[in-house]
């Protein structure tokens, strides 16, 4: 049976825990030290000083394996406004254009056990879809290395307004072009800002599909720079973000990685609330000393600023597309993870289940307090490209193993595609046992065949209702992650009887199904707590309900 995953989307803090064991990342730290100085604020013309998080991304960033290889392929910083993206995006670029940055040997007496060397012929490029994304951090290219500087000098650098020439064959540029023209570049390293204005719109899908498909030709990375995004816009920031979460999740084949550092103010943030506000910008901007606290707050609660800009730039949390359903912080401030359902506890559950492309999905709901929680989640292939089938026999034996565990007084399944098991196979098992049945009367009555397809009403009565009380607050859930990405996914459908939910598009990769199944477990539950006599069934010794009083 499956167990409930925690969310990495409700991490606060997504880098590593710790520091890697091999890493090249000790190189830039002394380069930058040695050659770099603060171009601008309180600390101008000092010595460049890394704070503790941004030593611990490069850390993890240059880690690699015991054969050379890097941990991650990919990299990807979204940070809130004003928290230095730009100025470490332009000393990124500098170090993989002159630093010691490759592998050259192993030493266990060097600080992260290795020892580098220069890029053969560097080719770093900072690209955006449009000059005005790329300008800040090749001003801060310049900033660094201006001409007469060190580092300028000792590297044999040409500084340009938009070009770093190193000879002999080496080129840092600033390059905003279409995706056929990036096409074939065999670039070394990448800097991609702005990724949350990268969209399909103007190109920025393509031109981020054909990068990655220039440094997979050499193994070269990516660092990607973003602020939070509007979601269902399609943006690479959002696709990014839907890639990290599937690799924490274990839905990924790769062995190499993405690294994603971004700090998240928590979900129950209320803006409205000083004390709040400013621990939730403790959390966003922890160790960014040169950030005015005080400043964002007066802007945020300027009459002119739109909440849900203030959320993705100063909160760094995503707001909900247009057509959302709910949330994701409204999903996740009922999460309570410590809640256990013992084993004979009364319970409803609900399932909705595909053979393929969909996913399937069974979830439960505590009788006595309507907590929520995942038996289990099947979802097929993330790259929603094959045919694959989820695994009959091993849900088949989550259901038998959840009427085991738990006393069920209700189970209502989706029919289509599960219709043997969901009219002969269960009911035969366990109709019995159930006190609410799924199709009570009628010609076809069913105890837990409920086909969602002759039911729109009651579902969609359902979802509002649920919809409320997710609004309200009035219960928790296990805080799984596959069910939180799902309950994020769901859109609003407005039909002739209220507002349901749906997918973002009929063919979208993006799943609802556990959605589904947690507004079903819910109703479900209310339709028990109304049922005739169910506060006074009866029961046998051992616990187990066998019919009303």
């Amino acid at each position: 049976m499956n167990t409930s995953v925690a969310s990495p989307a409700d991490r606060l803090v997504t880098l590593p825990e710790g520091l890697p064991d091999l890493t090249l990342g000790w190189e830039v730290v002394r380069w930058a030290t040695k050659y770099l100085k603060q171009p601008n604020g309180p600390r101008a013309g000092q010595r460049f000083e890394f704070t503790d998080s941004q030593i611990r991304f490069l850390l993890w960033f240059y880690a690699v394996n015991e054969s050379g290889d890097w941990l991650f392929h990919h990299a990807v910083r979204r940070l809130a406004k004003g928290s230095g993206k730009s100025p470490f995006a332009a000393l990124w670029a500098l170090a993989e254009l002159t630093a010691p940055v490759r592998l050259k040997d192993f030493d266990r007496k060097a600080p992260g056990g290795c020892v580098g060397k220069p890029v053969d012929m560097p080719w770093v490029q900072i690209v955006a879809t449009a000059e005005s994304q790329t300008k800040n951090t090749m001003r801060m290219v310049r900033a660094f290395a201006p001409k007469g500087s060190r580092l300028v000098h000792e590297f044999a650098l040409d500084p340009g307004k938009t070009q770093y020439f190193k000879a002999p064959e080496g080129t840092l540029e600033q390059i905003t072009s279409s995706y056929t023209a990036a096409e074939g570049a065999e670039a070394t390293a990448i800097v991609g800002d702005e990724l949350e204005h990268w969209k399909p719109n103007n190109g920025g899908t393509d031109l981020s599909s054909t990068l990655a498909d220039n440094l997979a030709k050499s193994g070269s990375r990516m660092l990607g720079t973003c602020n939070s995004w509007i979601p269902g816009a399609g943006c690479v920031a959002e696709a990014d973000w839907d890639a990290w979460v599937a690799q924490e999740e274990g839905r990924t084949r790769n062995e190499s990685r993405i690294l994603y550092d971004a700090r998240i103010a928590p979900p129950d943030t209320d803006m409205t609330d000083e004390a709040s506000l400013r621990r939730a910008l403790q959390i966003v901007y922890d160790d960014c000393w040169w950030v005015n606290p005080q400043a964002i707050i007066t802007r945020i609660w300027d009459p002119r600023s739109k909440p849900d800009d203030s959320r993705r730039k100063y909160l760094n949390q995503p707001t909900a597309a247009e057509d959302a359903w709910i949330t994701p912080q409204q999903w996740s401030a009922l999460a309570d993870p410590t809640q256990v359902v013992a084993d004979g506890e009364e319970i409803v559950a609900f399932f909705d289940g595909s053979k393929s492309r969909d996913a399937t999905a069974l979830v439960g709901c505590r009788v006595s307090d309507g907590h929520v929680f995942t038996i289990g989640v099947w979802e097929p292939d993330t790259a929603h490209d094959t045919d694959s089938v989820v695994p009959v026999h091993e849900i088949d034996a989550a259901v038998e193993q959840m009427f085991g565990r738990w006393q069920v007084l209700g189970f209502f399944s989706d029919v289509k595609e599960w219709e043997g098991f969901a009219k002969v196979t269960w009911p035969e098992r366990y109709a019995d046992r159930l006190l609410v049945k799924a199709v009570p009367t009628g010609k076809d009555p069913q105890p837990i065949a409920w086909d969602m397809r002759s039911r729109v009403y009651d579902f969609t009565q359902a979802c509002e209702l649920t919809e409320t009380e997710i609004a309200d607050t009035r219960f928790t859930h296990d805080g799984d992650a596959r069910v939180a990405r799902h309950m994020g996914n769901a859109r609003r459908r407005p039909n002739r009887y209220g507002v349901s939910i749906g997918k973002e598009s009929p063919d979208s990769p993006k799943k609802i199904d556990a959605a589904v199944c947690v507004i079903g477990a819910r109703m479900v539950r209310r339709l028990l707590l109304a049922a005739p006599g169910y506060k006074n069934r009866k029961t046998t010794r051992s616990g187990r309900v066998y019919g009303f009083a």
